[in-house]
């Protein structure tokens, strides 16, 4: 594994040269991409790839994010810290130790068992304190936590996931990728502005894995 000197430096580059040349602006996201070590997030093989700009494998089928995507989608929420924050699609717990850096509580939804208790190993080893680790349908939400500041995606996902909408305050944000195409969808900034009423904003295009579960993609139809 690299020294600990070496992958600092490279997280500090990641960040020059993967996000702020990329247009993130948001003070509060550049400063916890910085701090947090995201070769703690993936397995002890690719640690010399970690602040390369591309995905990479964490188990089960499943990949972390991109740096950029991870901070676009953090961005999109807007969080100034104090907040209660819900992610669907927990992975390895990488862009949920990021959020834990800025928001007071992080609750994360992930519904494949064996990333579910890798994702609670690694936010031990990281010392993150403020992570609540699930693993269920992370279309059903976490209905006794809600509602929430903001909303995290991170899954691609047929249409809006409406229990996930109605779990948002008032003035919250959800990032999420929508598309008819289970690999490949918009990124969307959503905000919900009264009961019904949501202001959508586009992104980027992406590549996620698709959201499974009641409210998102159906196995059988994959």
């Amino acid at each position: 594994m690299p020294d600990k000197i070496s992958l600092n430096d490279a997280r500090n580059m990641m960040v020059e040269r993967q996000l702020e040349r990329r247009g993130i602006r948001d003070p509060l996201v550049l400063g916890a991409m910085r701090r947090v070590p995201r070769e703690m997030f993936i397995p002890a093989e690719y640690a010399d790839k970690a602040y390369e700009d591309r995905p990479l494998p964490i188990g089960a089928g499943q990949t972390i994010s991109q740096p950029y995507i991870v901070a676009c989608m953090i961005e999109a929420l807007a969080l100034r810290g104090g907040e209660k924050v819900l992610e669907i699609g927990g992975g390895s717990g990488y862009a949920a130790a990021v959020m834990a850096d800025i928001a007071a509580q992080v609750f994360t939804i992930e519904r494949i068992p064996e990333l579910a208790e890798t994702a609670r190993a690694n936010l031990a080893a990281a010392g993150v304190k403020n992570i609540s680790v699930r693993c269920s349908d992370g279309t059903d939400g976490w209905p006794e936590e809600a509602p929430f500041d903001a909303i995290l995606v991170s899954a691609g996902a047929p249409a809006e996931p409406r229990t996930l909408m109605e779990q948002m305050k008032i003035g919250g944000r959800m990032a999420v990728p929508i598309g008819n195409d289970p690999t490949e969808q918009q990124l969307f900034g959503v905000r919900r502005m009264g009961d019904d009423a949501f202001e959508h904003t586009p992104l980027t295009h992406v590549r996620f894995v698709p959201l499974i579960g009641r409210q998102g993609w159906q196995p059988d139809i994959l």
